[in-house]
């Protein structure tokens, strides 16, 4: 008899398990996410929840934000998110490990979900800051780096390689995407 198929929120209680195994760098993080095709949708819906908590949360928290800007920032991420997704596809598929690709995506947009809301509860709680900024950056590097060991299951030095493209994607799309986005809605009025 055919296993019922976990609802969205089972499946993203289970996500936010492996995202906590990914934090503490277990072995079974792996055991927690659901790499089908299913699987795979839920995580683009998560990441999108991710996105829409980053844009438009400090503005539920009162930060005020000029007209316009909450469009420039969600065009920005998504396209941040295909330069790094490039990478990542790129890199694997020199290394011949094209069969992480998949995981990997899942693991990324439901950790990017869990990390936008640990930094909307850590705004929230302590104010937006430098250090604020530092730990979540920390927090960020640490789960990627485990998403390369425990679910693409890559080398110490894959694992080098992997996290650096996609550094590297992130800043010069950042660099690049960023300037042409700023050039692009003009001066602030």
């Amino acid at each position: 008899m055919p296993q019922p198929s976990p609802t969205f929120i089972e499946e993203a209680l289970d996500a936010a398990r492996g995202t906590w195994a990914l934090v503490l760098g277990r072995p079974d993080a792996a055991s927690y996410f659901d790499f089908s095709q299913r699987g795979l949708i839920g995580s683009f819906i998560a990441l999108l929840l991710a996105v829409t908590v980053s844009v438009f949360g400090p503005q539920l928290l009162g930060a005020a934000s000029p007209t316009g800007t909450a469009a420039g920032v969600t065009l920005l991420s998504a396209l941040i998110f295909a330069v790094q997704i490039g990478a990542a596809y790129l890199v694997l598929q020199m290394m011949g490990r094209l069969d992480g690709f998949m995981p990997y995506l899942v693991a990324d947009n439901w950790a990017n979900f869990y990390v936008s809301l640990f930094g909307l509860l850590l705004s929230a709680l302590l104010g937006a800051n430098d250090i604020m900024l530092l730990v979540m950056g920390v927090l960020a590097i640490v789960i990627e780096v485990n998403i390369a060991r425990r679910i693409v299951t890559l080398a110490p030095v894959q694992i080098v390689i992997f996290i650096v493209a996609q550094l590297a994607a992130n800043f010069i799309g950042l660099m690049i995407l960023g300037g042409f986005l700023l050039q692009t809605m003009g001066p602030a009025v």
